[in-house]
């Protein structure tokens, strides 16, 4: 019990006041559980797909493709979900396709569900790319703006209208990016028919990888009692051995209801319980949760179980979900990262959802793969370049502590227009989602909310504050950053966020072929930008393409071994500035990825460490010995790490 003006009681206070600060939506988005009340259907496998290849891509809407089975208004063809559509087929257009597409699938839903009236039905989608619609039986439920986040619809009503017609979800999806949105890009319509075909036009992109489109991750249907838990938001901290976890409880659907709120360790023995909506839980003993080689028991995740008993007109309904929990805490000073007050030291890596066939689809194999390199690599963090990542992905570095830096897909912000207020009302949007959909993972420890924008321009200054400003008030527990590779001095946004992150590829796209110039380069990078803004700073790109297979001695640009000395050179400097404000290298990138086709890429970015097969080039084995030399300096590795193993 605490006393008053004890730490105990100073640390409660002040997660009632960070806690009073976070704002949210007006629902939640809890992760679709199973439970004893909740049931999931999913909805993975093959659906039906076409193109609107109409010149004005409206053929679709125009025709009502969405009143009437899919085929019976046109061809069809297969596409499996979640995938990308574009390397799918051999049709050279789909694979570059800009516009509408439509998807299509007939779902039995199980007859308990419609007969029970107290049961709501869920459609979830986890992410389509980028601006989609979706109708049941002909009916609109939603729609959203926006990839890589997820979106829903209670839909139990129109299925119970009609409960002997099948539930036939159409989507249709649109991958064309505008100035307003994220990320931004440009139509550029072709007119000179000397040159082009009537019609012909080309999306103009900010990025560099590939505009991947479609249904990318698990479709859901999923159910909760009438009166159900809509969401929770756990901040946590600890003093001395005990935990603290501020928990609130969102519950819908009930005028009134009883609540029982249980905290279990891993081992399922109750540490703290409550029959409050909001509280703090006290944990006894506590076992924080530590990233990846910092720990001998990192990753150590509770359980939070909430109960809801409601009652209406005579009967009684339950709802259960189980949230996992780790105790932990963040903070920044002039020139650390501190976990759990103890210092942090990312080296890890730059990612993409990327792999050949399934495009950015979601896929359990690849996700396990990538975490057993991750782990053998001696990583402990990652960035989501340029995007949100699968919600799995995060609950697999919850799981196995990898550490997050949490990027909005705000890639790409060039042009002056995409400063503007229709932009930034959309850009606070995605981060309101994102921060709604992340906050709860202790693996997520910073927010980003743009990669590279040209935040020299005017506008950046009140766009940046702006958003910086909005993010904090969303989490005021995480620090916030944006991704730089501006000049220090023109840069208008860095005053506002909590970590400087610094992209710069010197001797490669800068004084190409000339490894000398490395240390001097970074080293003055590094002195400009802390003696400015006297922040910590991560190396939050670096590195060099290298075709696999390619070598040459001495080195030379493309080979194997010149992409060693690039990495070998700025490790130099890494660890003489690590000493002093440098807290983090991200190396870009941990695989090869697909970009648009240009001269200047070929069949893709080759910068990765690991070929897009997930095939070792030499620079992993160059990061490899210097990641658990880093642990071993910074960590207490466990005794299993002695020698590096998989999952």
């Amino acid at each position: 019990m605490a006393v008053p003006g004890s730490p105990g009681l100073l640390r409660v206070l002040w997660l009632l006041a960070v806690f009073g600060a976070v704002s949210s939506l007006d629902s939640g988005m809890l992760f679709p559980r199973e439970s004893s009340s909740r049931e999931v259907k999913e909805l993975s496998g093959l659906w039906g797909f076409r193109a609107d290849k109409s010149p004005d891509r409206k053929q679709g809407f125009d025709e009502a493709w969405y009143k009437r089975p899919l085929a019976e208004s046109g061809p069809v063809i297969d596409m499996p979900v979640p995938a990308s559509y574009n390397d799918i087929t051999q049709d050279p257009a789909l694979r570059d396709f800009i516009g509408w597409v439509w998807y299509e699938r007939e779902v039995v839903v199980p007859a308990r569900w419609i007969a029970d009236k107290g049961t709501r039905i869920v459609l979830r989608v986890g992410s389509a790319h980028y601006y989609s619609v979706t109708w049941v039986n002909g009916v609109k439920v939603t729609e959203h703006k926006g990839g890589h986040l997820p979106f829903e619809a209670e839909i139990g009503s129109l299925l119970r209208a009609d409960p002997l017609t099948p539930c036939r979800i159409t989507i249709a999806v649109n991958n064309t990016l505008t100035l307003d949105t994220l990320p931004p890009g440009t139509i550029q319509h072709m007119d000179d028919h000397t040159k082009y075909p009537e019609g012909f036009f080309i999306q103009n992109i900010y990025f560099d990888f590939f505009n991947y489109a479609g249904i990318h991750r698990a479709v859901l249907l999923y159910t909760t009692p009438k009166a159900y838990v809509d969401d929770i938001t756990v901040v946590t901290d600890f003093s001395d051995n005990t935990g603290l976890v501020k928990y609130k409880v969102s519950v819908k659907g009930a005028a009134s209801a009883s609540l029982k709120v249980t905290l279990t360790d891993k081992d399922g023995h109750c540490v703290a319980s409550s029959s409050e909506p909001s509280g703090v839980l006290t944990v006894v003993d506590v076992k924080l949760w530590w990233p990846y080689l910092m720990h001998e028991n990192p990753a150590y995740l509770y359980s939070l179980e909430v109960r809801v008993l409601a009652s209406n007109k005579g009967s009684t309904s339950e709802d259960v979900y189980a949230l996992p929990v780790g105790i932990r805490t963040v903070s920044v000073t002039s020139s650390q990262f501190l976990i759990n007050n103890k210092p942090f030291y990312f080296h890890g890596v730059n990612k993409h959802e990327d792999a050949d066939i399934r495009g950015k689809g979601f896929d359990w194999p690849l996700v396990v793969k990538d975490f057993n390199l991750l782990k053998w690599l001696g990583a402990n963090s990652f960035r989501t370049s340029h995007y949100p990542y699968a919600e799995e992905i995060l609950q697999m570095c919850d799981r196995h502590g990898i550490v997050v830096i949490d990027e909005c897909p705000g890639v790409g912000i060039k042009d002056i227009r995409s400063f503007g207020n229709a932009s930034l009302t959309h850009h606070l949007f995605v981060m309101d989602e994102l921060v709604r959909r992340d906050k709860n993972h202790p693996s997520v420890v910073m927010w980003s909310v743009a990669n590279e924008p040209a935040a020299e321009m005017p506008p950046a200054e009140y766009y940046f504050k702006t958003l910086i400003k909005h993010t904090k008030a969303l989490d005021p527990t995480r620090p916030v950053t944006y991704i730089t590779d501006s000049n220090y001095a023109r840069d208008k946004g860095a005053p506002f966020v909590d970590v400087i992150c610094v992209n710069s590829y010197f001797s490669w796209y800068h004084d190409p072929g000339h490894l000398e110039v490395i240390p001097i380069q970074l080293s003055t990078q590094f002195e400009s930008w802390y003696g400015k803004y006297q922040k910590p700073i991560i190396q939050s790109e670096y590195g060099a393409d290298a075709v696999p297979g390619l070598h040459n001695d001495p080195p030379m640009m493309f080979t194997e071994e010149y992409q060693k000395a690039v990495l070998q050179s700025y490790h130099r400097v890494f660890d003489q500035k690590r000493k002093q404000y440098v807290i983090g290298e991200l190396i870009w990138n941990f695989a090869d990825f697909m970009t648009a086709q240009g001269i200047t890429r070929v069949v893709g970015n080759k910068k990765g460490i690991f070929s897009r097969q997930r095939q070792p080039k030499s620079a992993a084995f160059i990061l490899k010995e210097r990641y658990w030399r880093l642990a071993n300096e910074t960590g207490k590795l466990p005794v299993w790490t002695k020698y590096p193993c998989s999952l």
